[in-house]
């Protein structure tokens, strides 16, 4: 083992998917004399949510998502939860372009590619909304960008294949930002893993299960890993641990026994994607295009046709069509689920699927739906599109925040969440999408709020501001520094388009 071998290091995380490696990389910016080990139960990094063709790569930003922007009951569109996401992947764009201009990651180019971002609407009272979003969008800074059009020959140029063979009597509206992102969260996984190898102060385990997490007398954490191919186990004492470890990261926080986490449940959510890798059509289509869910669907539903650029490949993936998986990991159990509800969690869980009967239903009808049916909704995406081209993908498994509530009553969230101990020793990440967007958001808040001791004008203020040049600016409301921190970004991760 190196140099981290006295088994007392600073800090674990548990997972080596784009949320560890994000932070790790990121504790070493600002201090690397830490030492830190990481567990990850598979044979390498990024091979669960973060891995290339178990998520859309959409690189949120809250420019085509339909539903990040909900309309109110009087018409008027919010967009405050776009505002946040857009503003958030700015903290992924501005550490990422540090690490390009540092040297730690070679070419931008291996993971994330300029792609517009469209949202695409048909049918009367849809490009009415849109209508609406657009005009609430394009009069903040943020999305001053945003272009609108209902003129099908427009949208024909913006996205070729939506328009070719739709039925022209019928309306339809789209809205259009071209400078979106396609991003493979599974190379910059690799790209950051890679680079901390070749730190002394960090040591990186895989095929290494986490079977032990409990607290000490003096405040640390005693994590136990069991190799799962030599059966050996290693025990070390940590200051601070990170559960990044995608949908398993329930089950651990469960463990760790914090009284913060005994209510928390989970509910997992598998899905599948079509996908087609044909030049012949791929090279048509050059967009993340998102529509509407259905009435009554919930978030996860919202279709979109999404070009991937993926081991330098473009291919085309449309979907996702949602299940129900008692895995908590596409690589987990079936009884994860069951093994999650506890006598603490039983009633949160309970009461959520009471509040969400629709979303279950909305699931059986899902699971239980026709080859011809999942084709007919990419039909309605692209309606020239044949069967012989698109091949059925399994993607990566959900686990969505069942979060108490007032009393045991649980809330069904759909989105990213932090939970931690009271003496911020331990923290996990919750939730879903956006998650790997905002990878480098979650990383400053966990820094912000377990090391805020350190962070003074003596200690890790400057070097947050290298890394971060807008640190301390609201971009919301600050569009001067926006336009130029965008620029620059830009231009150093040639995502200009």
């Amino acid at each position: 083992m190196p140099s981290v071998s006295s088994l007392c290091p600073d800090v674990v995380l548990i997972g080596a998917g784009i949320m560890s490696s994000t932070l790790a990389a990121l504790l070493r910016e600002l201090d690397p004399s830490l030492s830190m080990m990481m567990f990850e139960t598979l044979a390498d990094c990024g091979q669960e949510s973060s891995y290339a063709w178990n998520n859309a790569g959409t690189g949120h930003a809250g420019n085509c998502e339909l539903n990040y922007t909900p309309q109110r009951a009087d018409g008027s569109i919010d967009i405050s939860k776009a505002l946040a996401i857009n503003t958030e992947f700015d903290l992924s764009r501005q550490l990422w372009a540090h690490w390009v201009r540092e040297g730690r990651i070679a070419d931008p180019a291996s993971f994330v590619q300029p792609c517009p971002h469209i949202s695409l609407v048909w049918g009367a009272e849809n490009v009415a909304f849109l209508k609406a979003r657009y005009e609430a969008m394009v009069a903040h800074h943020c999305f001053a960008d945003m272009e609108y059009t209902s003129d099908p020959a427009v949208i024909a140029q913006w996205a070729p294949l939506v328009m070719a063979g739709r039925d022209t009597s019928q309306p339809v509206a789209a809205t259009r930002i071209r400078g979106g992102t396609d991003v493979n969260f599974g190379a910059l996984t690799h790209a950051l893993t890679a680079s901390l190898k070749t730190d002394r102060n960090i040591a990186i385990h895989y095929n290494h299960r986490v079977t032990g997490l409990t607290r000490t007398t003096d405040g640390r954490w005693r994590v136990t890993a069991t190799d799962t191919e030599s059966g050996y186990t290693t025990t070390v004492l940590a200051r601070f641990v990170f559960i990044g470890a995608g949908g398993n990261a329930l089950p651990l926080l469960q463990a760790s026994g914090i009284p913060e986490a005994a209510h928390y449940a989970g509910f997992p959510v598998s899905g599948l994607w079509l996908r087609c890798m044909d030049p012949a059509i791929t090279g048509q289509h050059h967009a993340k295009v998102y529509g509407k869910a259905a009435v009554g669907s919930p978030p996860m539903s919202v279709p979109h046709l999404d070009t991937r650029v993926i081991d330098g490949k473009s291919c085309l993936l449309f979907g996702p069509y949602a299940g129900f998986s008692t895995k908590f990991l596409k690589s987990g159990s079936w009884t994860d689920y069951f093994r999650s509800l506890t006598p603490r969690n039983i009633i949160p869980a309970l009461t959520a699927g009471k509040d969400n009967l629709g979303l279950l239903d909305y699931l059986v009808r899902q699971v239980l739906q026709t080859n011809e049916a999942r084709f007919k909704a990419l039909q309605d995406f692209y309606p020239t599109a044949r069967p012989e081209d698109w091949t059925k993908v399994v993607a990566g498994q959900r686990v969505q925040i069942i979060r108490p509530d007032t009393g045991l009553h649980g809330t069904l969230r759909f989105g990213t969440e932090l939970v931690k101990s009271a003496d911020r020793s331990l923290m996990a990440v919750l939730g879903a999408s956006p998650g790997a967007s905002i990878a480098a958001s979650v990383a400053l808040q966990v820094i912000q709020q377990v090391f805020p001791g350190r962070l003074t004008e003596a200690d890790w203020l400057p070097r947050l501001r290298q890394v971060f040049p807008a640190y301390g600016i609201d971009l919301t409301k600050d569009a001067q520094a926006c336009a130029l921190l965008r620029e620059n970004t830009a231009h150093v991760l040639k995502i200009t388009g």
